[in-house]
């Protein structure tokens, strides 16, 4: 072996010993601790044993369109009456948990405490909860606020977990390429008709982005899926500006029951 090889042997060792080091100090200082009650766990981005029963994960069987779980397996492919009967503009949902317990305080957590440091850890769930989804898209858009309810926020808990979506699929992230030009009102308290008209049109595409959106599936990121309203109307900006599919990824989803 050379002296140069064996220097760059010596130069990576020293890296990998110094990251070691400097995540087992990074531990000592902030070790890892449950993401649901604040207790040590082994791992950051973990849940205890005592809190993970509460994290409702929907795994299959589920509708394959609406990502609806069914209480027993009713065979491949097999759709939900809601996806028959009103087909949802985007192609497909997927989400990682329903939208209770730890679920919806991760979701709170992100979006109202500045826990960004969140994203990555759900991100994660996301990743595998797509079903292929992100691994197959070829762009990941998040659900974009109104520029003045960005400037209050500081943030968009969208765009924080679709960054880190990109940042462990490789794949691109384009933060600007749905813009949300009309100020809604917050979702939160209204009913399933005016969730639909308050965010009808609110959404667009600009035309520097269209190449990057045309023939090309989109996984479009949310942080919870309630009434599909938001969605729905920010899919018809995409699929009008020539997306040919779009997935929605949400961490959450609201769910009255079983099918």
């Amino acid at each position: 072996m050379s002296l140069r090889s064996r220097a760059i042997g010596w130069a990576g060792g020293w890296a990998v010993g110094f990251r070691r080091l400097a995540g087992a100090a990074v531990d000592f200082v902030y070790p890892p601790v449950c993401t649901g009650c604040g207790v040590i766990v082994s791992r950051h981005g973990g849940v205890c044993g005592a809190r993970w029963p509460r994290l409702r994960l929907i795994e299959r069987p589920y509708c394959e369109v609406l990502g609806l779980p069914f209480s027993h397996d009713l065979g491949k492919g097999i759709l939900s009456a809601d996806a028959i009967a009103d087909p949802p503009v985007f192609d497909r949902l997927r989400s990682v948990a329903i939208h209770d317990g730890i679920a919806r305080s991760l979701v709170h957590d992100l979006k109202y405490r500045d826990r960004t440091d969140l994203a990555l850890m759900m991100a994660g769930w996301m990743i595998r909860a797509s079903d292929g989804a992100v691994a197959d898209c070829e762009a990941i858009v998040p659900v974009p606020l109104h520029a003045f309810r960005l400037w209050s926020r500081r943030y968009n808990q969208s765009a924080e977990l679709a960054r880190a979506i990109a940042r462990m699929s490789g794949k691109p992230h384009l933060p600007t390429a749905l813009l949300r030009t009309r100020r809604t009102r917050q979702q939160v308290g209204l009913g399933v008709a005016a969730r639909r008209d308050n965010v009808q049109g609110a959404f667009s595409v600009p035309e520097a982005a269209r190449d990057q959106l045309f023939g090309r599936h989109i996984v479009l990121v949310d942080n919870v899926y309630t009434t599909g309203a938001t969605v729905s109307a920010a899919t018809r900006a995409l699929k009008r500006a020539g997306a040919a599919e779009v997935t929605v990824l949400t961490f959450a989803r609201a769910i009255s029951g079983l099918i």
